[in-house]
């Protein structure tokens, strides 16, 4: 079967699109959020107590900004790529800042329409993250971090992203118990678990997917730039 081409940064682009409206669609469920942005949205909330207009964009942005600090010293190399991810984070956090006004205008229609959004978004969410694997635009810290450690030490990818997103979970937990104490669940919830269960898998099937339909290749010589 004869592939179709796919721009890598076209990749990229709806990538961080699809991803940013995956998560505002499973904030407005409220069934928990995805286990990797869930420590960003816990910083929001308790900053924003405070701080009113510190949105949930700008939360992910900060807390990337700390994550990528951290895996140059777990390197021990800084690469320019770490540098064009907090780039790409902070394209990431004014898109799902827009997402979420967006999001917030739509009827949400009691239990079923919940249960409806927090599908898509999940579904939403790993079909973002399988695009941006295909780039080679440096994605989130997020995935930047799976893709370095798996590179790393050899690992697959796909394995290396779901002990990322349970040990994401477990932070978030931990994280939720300090802020709002432990009788009160902010962020962390059962679709939460079921995100660090799920999403790992439907990023491979995604993947799969999408290297069966297209062949993913640059399509401007920006490549150099990135590494």
């Amino acid at each position: 079967m004869n592939k179709k081409k796919f721009w890598s940064e076209i990749a990229y682009v709806v990538g961080i699109i699809i991803l940013a409206f995956g998560t505002a669609l499973t904030e407005r469920a409220e069934f928990g959020m995805s286990m990797v942005v869930a420590p960003a949205y816990l910083v929001h909330l308790k900053v924003s107590q405070y701080i009113p207009w510190f949105s949930f964009g700008m939360a992910e942005y900060c807390l990337q900004a700390i994550l990528l600090i951290a895996l140059s010293f777990a390197m021990k190399r800084f690469k320019r790529m770490y540098l064009f991810s907090f780039v790409t984070a902070v394209y990431y956090g004014l898109v799902l800042d827009l997402m979420l006004y967006l999001v917030g205008m739509i009827p949400l229609g009691g239990t079923i329409g919940r249960i409806l959004f927090f599908i898509v978004g999940v579904l939403n969410c790993s079909l973002g993250v399988a695009l941006l694997f295909n780039t080679y635009i440096a994605p989130e810290a997020y995935e930047l971090v799976v893709k370095e450690v798996s590179a790393q030490y050899k690992k697959d990818i796909n394995k290396t992203k779901i002990v990322y997103d349970c040990t994401s979970c477990i932070v978030a937990v931990v994280m939720s118990f300090i802020m709002f104490g432990f009788g009160h669940f902010e962020g962390v919830k059962y679709g939460t678990i079921i995100c660090a269960l799920v999403n790992g898998v439907l990023i491979g099937m995604f993947s799969k997917a999408l290297n069966n339909v297209f062949e993913f290749g640059d399509g401007l010589e920006l490549r150099k730039y990135f590494s």
